[in-house]
């Protein structure tokens, strides 16, 4: 009987190439093959380190069969390495439901660290970082004003990931729910174009609605304290 494969879980750059690890690219060079949520954003990042380690896809729609591909290659004794487009799988990103199955045939996961746009926005935001409630993406359409009803009742800093169409009405919504707070909203971080804004939920709100927005956003939340507005 074979032995079984490693499940490398590994984390890429949220933007800036640069931000990726030197044990990540060895992981990627090394396993039999690597798992992607989109081939054709990996396939930048893979060029870029002259990674020739095959691709396949990997996204929140895959199918049973295409978990069962996975761990056939696992039990095969052959290491995968999963990724997401950017930054550390599972975390607002497929992954979940891989690493269940692989856990329950007895696989090794291996985490391999690196760039989170979670904690980058948090450790640059100035809100208190010492306990803090990560939302990832509100609810698009059922359950959204549940969700963000029940944030009024959370005693630390609260992240939320968003996207840029969706970002004034959250905002609004927030601001409806919670009151006034301390808002920090971090925008293409280690991208060129890197922002980070930081006031009250009516100065951050003033400042994006006569904007364009683009790209990923993280919108981080403190509490309704004086010692802790900007």
């Amino acid at each position: 009987m074979s032995g079984q494969g490693k499940l490398f879980v590994v984390a890429t750059p949220i933007g800036n190439l640069q931000d990726f690890t030197f044990r990540a690219v060895e992981t990627l060079k090394n396993v039999h093959c690597v798992f992607a949520e989109d081939t054709r954003t990996s396939k930048k990042l893979i060029n870029h380190y002259d990674i020739d380690t095959k691709l396949y896809s990997y996204h929140d729609h895959s199918s049973d069969k295409e978990i069962a591909r996975v761990l056939d290659i696992l039990n095969d004794n052959k290491d995968v390495a999963l990724i997401s487009d950017a930054g550390t799988p599972t975390i607002s990103d497929p992954g979940y439901s891989l690493i269940r199955e692989c856990i329950s045939e007895g696989i090794d996961i291996v985490p391999i660290p690196g760039a989170s746009a979670l904690t980058t926005a948090v450790s640059a935001s100035g809100l208190p970082s010492d306990a803090f409630t990560f939302i990832g993406f509100l609810p698009a359409k059922k359950g959204r004003q549940k969700k963000i009803s029940s944030l009024e009742n959370i005693d630390t800093t609260i992240v939320l990931f968003e996207s840029p169409h969706r970002l004034m009405k959250t905002l609004i919504q927030l601001k409806e729910a919670l009151g006034e707070r301390p808002v920090v909203v971090a925008r293409e971080l280690t991208k060129l174009y890197e922002e980070i804004i930081r006031g009250n939920f009516n100065s951050i709100i003033e400042f994006f609605e006569s904007k364009k927005i683009k790209g990923e956003l993280v919108i981080i939340i403190g509490k309704n304290h004086d010692k802790i507005y900007f």
